[in-house]
């Protein structure tokens, strides 16, 4: 059939066709690609495989949008999935001038067939952003499981290729900042670990998010933990590795980074603090991680107050000296007042922290007091004598009434002080138990009537407010 036995014979003919009406075509290319895949090794050796993946990678370089629009990296808060997977999806309006447009593309391929193409598309330099959006495609068709199946129990075969697969696709992944969004990311490694995938893919993954964890949510966080053995109901120990990954790459002089991932490893503690299960252990070295990098800025420490407070109420079988070390993670001296308020009257706080937080307000009291009496109300310094003479008798007034109020906060807390070191007495004891129910007196109302913090409020309701209220 070649044209050594006579010309113009079947090799050429068929060599002829296949370039002229299967190569030009996008479609066409893809779909006898498809149809090599159960005689691969046969169509390689006629060159028919590397035809038809330099034809598709010659296509993509001339028009990156056949693999898929680029992907947007939205953030959201509120629990809608459909405007996530939207922001995905590649733009409807390209299939209308794409000449010889379908449904087919390259995630009709194997992972055999596809893996060496999207590689090759990479190394002749077909921007990253399309060959990212490619890579979602193909995984939302082989791996990610939609509400239909979600019920299914896959077999064993589906699994291991499905596995296969996650782990070629984190290999083809562009190592850019910011080029896939962390949500997809987390789902990734969601799937990588329900399909107990090879650490290196786990950890790939693990170290991608981590890189962008400034743009991640609370929800790309929280990872169910897997297994028959878990103790916890989210996987901390991935996120521990996240955060770790984060400030191990984190380069820029610039704080804000570190604040926000701060703030984010808060409410990531506000949610999961509820779970009963939730160790001590895990709760403070997370709790660590986020204060020791923003130690030295002026965060507040709401945040951390609120998660504290989550934790101890779900958590209320912890012993004193246990409740001692979860608020040892809280700087009271970046508390709003609000939070001081609302602290002050938490029974669920050990006597000690509660002590701390009002010396912390008595100070913040006595350092208002010194900047109003060196600066008037335009904030600049009273320089005039006759200000000065004139706003004597005013300031001598005030700072004599906020002295009789510091003085009067002293006495109370000192006076709290000397009941704590009573009841600790009484304790060693043993007759502090007895004392309680002789006298049907809350220790607790008994302290808080005597620093005057009585109220008719909730106790129990906090009212640190968040800005943001991340889905569970």
């Amino acid at each position: 059939m070649s044209e050594i036995h006579s010309t113009n014979n079947l090799t050429k003919k068929a060599g002829l066709y296949f370039q002229n009406n299967v190569l030009s075509s996008w479609n066409k290319t893809i779909k006898a690609l498809k149809s090599a895949e159960i005689i691969l090794q046969q169509a390689a050796d006629l060159s028919l495989v590397d035809a038809c993946a330099e034809s598709i990678i010659a296509k993509v370089l001339h028009n990156p949008r056949l693999l898929g629009e680029p992907m947007r990296n939205v953030t959201t808060t509120d629990d809608d999935s459909e405007n996530d997977e939207n922001a995905y999806k590649s733009n409807v309006k390209r299939r209308l001038f794409v000449h010889d447009w379908k449904s087919e593309d390259l995630t009709l391929l194997s992972i055999a067939l596809y893996e060496p193409i999207i590689r090759a598309m990479v190394h002749r330099e077909v921007p990253l952003e399309y060959v990212a959006s490619s890579l979602f495609q193909y995984l939302s068709k082989w791996v990610f499981l939609d509400t239909k199946r979600e019920d299914d129990d896959p077999s064993t075969y589906e699994r291991n290729s499905q596995r296969v697969i996650i782990e070629a696709v984190e290999r083809l992944l562009p190592q850019k900042r910011g080029l896939i969004p962390s949500s997809l990311l987390s789902k990734m490694l969601q799937s990588a670990i329900i399909l107990d995938a090879h650490t290196e893919c786990k950890s790939g993954l693990e170290t991608r998010i981590g890189k962008q964890l400034d743009q991640a949510t609370v929800k790309d966080l929280l990872i169910p933990a897997q297994g028959y053995a878990k103790e916890e109901q989210y996987d901390t120990e991935s996120v521990k590795r996240i955060l770790k990954n984060f400030y191990s790459n984190y380069t820029s002089t610039d704080i804000s980074g570190l604040v926000v991932v701060a703030e984010l490893v808060d409410d990531f503690l506000a949610e999961v603090s509820s779970d009963i299960d939730l160790k001590l252990n895990t709760f403070l070295s997370l709790a660590e991680l986020s204060q020791a990098a923003t130690g030295g800025t002026n965060r507040n420490s709401d945040g951390m107050y609120r998660a504290i407070d989550i934790y101890l109420d779900k958590h209320r079988y912890l012993t004193d000296w246990e409740r001692e070390e979860v608020c040892r993670v809280l700087d009271c001296s970046k508390m709003s007042p609000e939070a001081c308020e609302h602290a002050a009257k938490n029974e669920k706080l050990p006597v000690r922290v509660t002590v701390q937080i009002l010396f912390s307000v008595q100070l913040k009291l006595k350092d208002n007091v010194t900047k109003r009496i060196q600066r008037g109300p335009d904030n600049r310094l009273l320089k005039l004598e006759e200000d000065e003479e004139d706003a004597k008798g005013t300031s001598n007034s005030e700072e004599a009434t906020m002295k009789a109020e510091m003085e009067k906060m002293g006495n109370k807390v000192l006076e709290l002080e000397k009941e704590c070191h009573m009841m600790r007495r009484e304790i060693q004891r043993g007759s502090y138990q007895h004392k309680i129910q002789k006298e049907k007196t809350s220790m607790w109302k008994e302290m808080k009537r005597k620093i005057g913090c009585m109220t008719s409020l909730q106790e129990t309701n906090c009212h640190v407010k968040k800005k943001k209220v991340h889905p569970r």
